[in-house]
């Protein structure tokens, strides 16, 4: 029998201040990686990290500033009730109005990404959930949800507490004719359930347009979820990307 690999813990900070670095550098990665794999789409897009100590308060990135030059220091720190409370540029409405919300209803979550990348808001139109067609996509095995609506940009807090009601206690949901959106109880991990959620529309989509895919048994499905679909593995799997993008991109930590 292999050796079973158990997965490192969550990182222990020795204060606030530590803590509040290390989700900022994962966060400004987290927009690079996203970036590299073309979610970008003009000013769309968003991904917070709650603050370690003023937990109603949020990172998140600068209104009108592209992934790929987003580094540490032009993060910004948004209130709960949408002011910039540190840094000099604008918010994103949609990203407080989403945002603000899911972070209120959920405690447990510490970041969560959005972003109108090309699969997800294709299979987004479809207005239902993703099928267990492969292994990746296990990790969403009754984990996300569909909000089955859309009535234009969301400005209004009041429609981020519909999506917000919408995601209930899943890892993700798929916004009707808008895209993805997901969380996790770390940056690495809301950032990767993008990534791989993203992926997994991609070849749900691709599948389809094949024949007619078959499904993983339900009971195999839930058996996977576990193995793939746990808050550590998410971190788990974000970490040779963060590796990678910083060694490409060393001036994200500026």
């Amino acid at each position: 029998m292999p050796e079973i690999i158990e997965l490192p813990p969550s990182m222990v900070f020795d204060s606030p201040e530590q803590e509040r670095i290390h989700r900022k550098q994962r966060l400004a990665a987290g927009f690079r990686l996203f970036s590299k794999c073309g979610f970008d789409e003009g000013v769309a897009g968003h991904i917070t990290a709650r603050d370690p100590e003023r937990l109603d308060h949020f990172w998140v990135n600068p209104f009108g500033m592209h992934f790929g030059h987003i580094r540490v220091s032009d993060l910004i720190l948004v209130n709960h009730e949408g002011k910039v409370v540190e840094g000099d540029k604008p918010v994103n409405g949609a990203a407080f109005a989403i945002h603000s919300q899911v972070h209120a209803a959920r405690p447990d979550v510490m970041a969560a990404a959005h972003a109108h990348s090309i699969y997800g808001k294709s299979w987004a139109t479809l207005g239902k959930p993703l099928d267990p067609i492969t292994q990746d996509v296990c990790a969403f095995f009754e984990d996300h949800s569909v909000f089955d609506d859309y009535t234009g940009v969301v400005l209004d807090i009041e429609e981020g507490k519909r999506i917000a009601h919408a995601l209930g206690e899943n890892k993700a949901t798929i916004l009707r004719n808008h895209g993805l959106l997901t969380v996790g109880q770390s940056v690495d991990e809301a950032v990767w359930w993008f990534i791989t959620m993203e992926r997994s529309c991609q070849a749900q989509l691709l599948a389809s347009a094949a024949g007619e895919p078959v499904l993983i048994d339900p009971e195999m499905a839930r058996i996977t979820h576990g193995q793939v679909g746990s808050h550590l593995a998410g971190w788990y799997s974000f970490q040779p990307l963060f590796d990678r993008i910083v060694r490409e991109q060393p001036d994200l930590l500026d």
